[in-house]
């Protein structure tokens, strides 16, 4: 008979292993958080943690310009 898994009671991390920070917005590409949220996640109380999960969603919307393309190009003429 194996024991049960031990596991902590906190918010999971929105990393989903894309790792990329936007150049302009500075907030990573896959889970939307600053690099000080990043970092400090793993000392965060779960409190804030739950305070950042709730702005991610208010985030997405900084990445969805597009930097170039046809547009661009056409403006510069």
């Amino acid at each position: 008979m194996s024991a049960p898994v031990w596991r902590r009671n906190e918010i999971d991390s929105p990393c989903v292993n894309i790792c990329q920070i936007h150049p302009t917005a500075r907030l990573c590409v896959g889970c939307l958080r600053t690099i000080d949220e990043i970092t400090a996640w793993s000392r965060m109380t779960p409190e804030a943690r739950r305070a950042v999960m709730a702005e991610l969603p208010d985030r997405a919307p900084q990445l969805t310009q597009r930097r170039g393309g046809r547009a661009a190009r056409l403006k510069d003429r």
